[in-house]
């Protein structure tokens, strides 16, 4: 009836990139699927351009450029992991479009990466994102495999 006591949802997190919405523990690598690295979800993609799925600071930007932290206006990390053991490649098919420090809105284009190129290297594109060090985040367990867009809400809590 009234909706005084109704906790506000705080953070909302939308698809960093075009293509299929898939539940973290459908993800192939079992650190994220057993979500030792934090609750999460992932998308296949069907296109190469990564954006910011909520605004704040970029706090990272892992060497090989595979990953980027990202802190949220209001202090929650998200850890945005490009491709599964795209490590091994050396950045070379990640474009980084951002520095570290820099602070993005939801949609702000960060990576541009060649899918095409990763494929051949023979690893997987999907790409995976993870809120880590918080075990008081929950997702919705609603996620289903569907289509998102980029910047499409997934969830918010």
């Amino acid at each position: 009836m009234f909706n005084i006591f109704k906790k506000k949802k705080q953070n909302q997190l939308m698809a960093p990139i075009d293509g299929t919405l898939i539940k973290i523990e459908d993800v192939s690598d079992e650190v994220f699927s057993t979500k030792v690295m934090g609750d999460g979800f992932a998308v296949k993609p069907n296109s190469d351009t990564v954006v910011s799925p909520i605004a704040g600071e970029i706090t990272n930007i892992f060497p090989t450029k595979h990953a980027i932290s990202i802190t949220s206006n209001n202090g929650l990390e998200i850890l945005l992991h490009l491709g599964i053991d795209t490590v091994e490649l050396n950045g070379e098919p990640f474009d980084v479009l951002v520095q570290q420090g820099q602070k993005v809105s939801a949609g702000d284009e960060l990576v541009k990466m060649d899918r095409n190129m990763i494929k051949e290297k023979g690893k997987d594109d999907m790409v995976i994102l993870v809120v880590p060090n918080n075990n008081d985040i929950s997702f919705d367990p609603d996620i289903s495999s569907r289509d998102v867009n980029t910047g499409e809400l997934v969830t918010e809590f």
